[in-house]
């Protein structure tokens, strides 16, 4: 075993248990898949995400969605932004020797403090007199650690990067300082608000400030993909969760074994919109675009936060129907359908909305598919307002993604071959 090769993690055909420089993998590699410990890594978010969902899920039950939503909001952006800068760094000097494998497993930790502290952050925005952040912020101390140790080996082994090593060292290090001032300084609430926005702002222009954007890093553009739509996965698995949280209680009988409508229209739908969701997210073949966008890499990267957000609060919907059918909800039948409707309809959304921009091309088929998919998304409430069961207007909002499905299989998938012929040709450009 200590002989062993490990190419396919490494690229360089070095035995893997030694210290592996890092001077940036090759970004033409033949055959780059995502590791495992990617995936290990991925799982950690899992926590995070399901956290961040259920208590979303509970606060808007209970009549509190301008909280819910803030508070879901805040916590999705801590949790895609900790993934996004691990995901971009391991795409472009990921060695997957063992000091790289420990510092990654302290990312880990952060990443479970972080998610330790989701409920209080809930619980705090719902009393609305101040902003509990402190263990979300040492999570993220943690988890940073770690990113400016990663960031450091670059800088010492590869002449080529170190500037822009240094640089996200500079500005990494200045955003936490930022937040940990805001969760440990005790500052007026209003205060604590304008600085999370300030220092959030900065983290989506972290990459621009340290490096012009990801083109500036050796990243692998199906790998990056890649590991997206592991994540995206790992998202819609929020969805099947919400599903099963949703109908386990609505069985009927004393043993549980008697089936409802309720239930099963709660499984239908859940599982149903989950299989249309994770369709059309793969009906874009979003490496081959990045192959021939690298300049849009910044684009898709931090393009993908309304998505998961969208994605997750899926899930999340599916739960607050489940609780509002076992008559533990403080809202009512629309409130209860919207609150499935509004991210359904963020998600399919920004996937076209991604297409589109990374393509340059946008398309007529493509804005009838999505005028349909809104009025499908409509209708649902609308039934909800007329006093139809929530049981049928999920499986009405079931349906939305299926409008992009039929329509991608039927014809969509010629006029999308033919942007990116015309994308391979040049004829779009290479932005």
């Amino acid at each position: 075993m200590s002989e062993s090769r490990n190419t396919s993690a490494t690229g360089r055909g070095k035995v893997a248990h030694r210290l592996m420089p890092m001077t940036g993998r090759n970004p033409q590699e033949a055959h780059r898949v995502a590791t495992p410990l990617e995936l290990l890594f991925d799982l950690t978010f899992v926590v995070a995400v399901g956290t961040a969902a259920s208590r979303y899920a509970e606060l808007l039950a209970e009549g509190h969605p301008a909280q819910a939503v803030v508070a879901f909001l805040l916590a999705m952006f801590g949790i895609s932004v900790a993934w996004i800068s691990f995901s971009w760094f391991a795409s472009a000097f990921g060695t997957d020797d063992w000091l790289y494998r420990a510092l990654t497993m302290v990312q880990m930790i952060g990443v479970v403090v972080f998610a330790l502290g989701i409920p209080a952050m809930f619980h705090s925005v719902e009393e609305g007199d101040h902003l509990e952040l402190r263990v979300m912020i040492l999570g993220y101390i943690v988890m940073r650690v770690a990113v400016v140790l990663q960031w450091w080996r670059v800088s010492r082994q590869s002449p080529s990067f170190r500037k822009v090593a240094r640089a996200n060292i500079l500005w990494t290090l200045i955003a936490q300082v930022g937040w940990t001032v805001v969760g440990f300084a005790h500052l007026p609430l209003v205060a604590v608000i304008i600085c999370v926005v300030v220092i959030g702002t900065l983290e989506l222009l972290l990459p621009v400030l340290a490096q012009g954007g990801p083109g500036s890093t050796p990243w692998h553009p199906h790998h990056v993909a890649e590991r997206y739509s592991l994540f995206a996965i790992i998202m819609l698995g929020e969805s099947v969760v919400g599903t099963a949280a949703s109908s386990g209680d609505l069985l009927g009988g004393a043993d549980g074994t008697q089936w409802t409508g309720n239930a099963i229209a709660v499984i239908v739908a859940g599982i149903g919109l989950t299989f249309g969701m994770w369709w059309v997210y793969f009906a874009t073949p979003f490496g081959d675009i990045l192959v021939h966008r690298r300049k849009r890499g910044y684009l898709f990267g931090y393009g993908h936060i309304p998505v998961f957000i969208g994605i997750a609060g899926v899930g999340a919907g599916l739960h607050v129907a489940g609780l509002y059918m076992e008559h533990h909800a403080h809202i009512g039948p629309t409130a209860v359908v919207l609150s499935l409707v509004l991210p359904t309809g963020l998600y399919l959304l920004m996937v076209y909305l991604l297409h589109t921009l990374l393509l340059s091309a946008t398309d007529r088929l493509h804005l009838l598919l999505i005028a349909l998919t809104l009025v499908v998304l409509a209708a649902a409430a609308l039934l909800s307002a007329a006093g139809v069961s929530v049981a049928v207007c999920l499986l009405v909002v079931m349906l939305a993604p299926y409008v992009t499905v039929i329509g991608y299989e039927t014809i969509g998938y010629r006029h999308q071959q033919q942007m990116l012929n015309e994308l391979r040709s040049g004829h779009q450009g290479t932005g």
